[in-house]
């Protein structure tokens, strides 16, 4: 039996080359302007890497779009979304399922999906601009933020601004369920954020879940 997450996947990698490349901007360029390791960066133009919604959320900063540019779910026309219409979909080499939430109205500043945690799963370690609230609808979660590690349960939240490393992980047999909303500040320039580089990954979350140094290692947004 498969375990391959349902909905759609897409290859993430070259939509943000393709969008580097058109604003110019060399991998240097977009290291400097968002904080991630070139080294990192080019695993995941390769899709030899996946990155959490906080660290694609500065990427898209950084080239100027939204996180919706580089998942490609539909716009809708009006903010209402209904639970059996909810647009699902998963990234390359990720066994996350995201349910889009947010509607991708002109102005918007909140993004908002539902996250499925598969049984056992770590998200990466990551630190950002903005913040986040993480909501438990189902399951339940270890939240770490700035080294403090907390149990949610289903009815809990946590409310933590994105420059504090942060991560989650699902160490239970269960699916989990999540509402995570954040607010990420941009665009995002070493001049704004001065402090906010992010060390370099070692690989795809999924396939080695002990490594997680504070910034773009393995255990979110997540």
């Amino acid at each position: 039996m498969s375990n391959k997450p349902a909905g759609v996947s897409f290859t993430l990698g070259p939509r943000i080359r393709k969008r580097r490349q058109m604003m110019s901007m060399t991998l240097q360029d977009l290291s400097n302007a968002c904080g991630v390791s070139v080294s990192y960066l080019s695993q995941v133009e390769r899709d030899n890497a996946v990155p959490t919604l906080g660290t694609l959320a500065e990427i898209a900063a950084a080239l100027c779009v939204s996180i919706d540019y580089f998942v490609a779910t539909p716009r809708q026309s009006d903010s209402v979304t209904r639970a059996s219409q909810r647009s699902r979909f998963s990234v390359a080499g990720n066994s996350v399922i995201y349910e889009q939430v947010g509607a991708g109205f002109p102005g918007h500043e909140l993004t908002s999906f539902v996250l499925n945690l598969p049984p056992h799963y770590s998200s990466e370690t990551v630190q950002h601009c903005g913040e986040e609230i993480v909501f438990v609808l189902e399951g339940e979660i270890q939240q770490v933020v700035d080294g403090q590690s907390f149990l949610l349960r289903a009815g809990d939240s946590i409310h933590y601004l994105g420059q504090q490393p942060h991560s989650y992980s699902n160490s239970t047999d269960r699916p989990a369920r999540l509402l995570w909303t954040g607010k990420m500040l941009h665009p995002v320039t070493p001049s704004i954020h001065p402090s906010h580089a992010i060390p370099d990954a070692k690989g795809d979350p999924d396939e080695n879940p002990a490594v997680a140094p504070a910034g773009a290692a393995n255990a979110s947004a997540r």
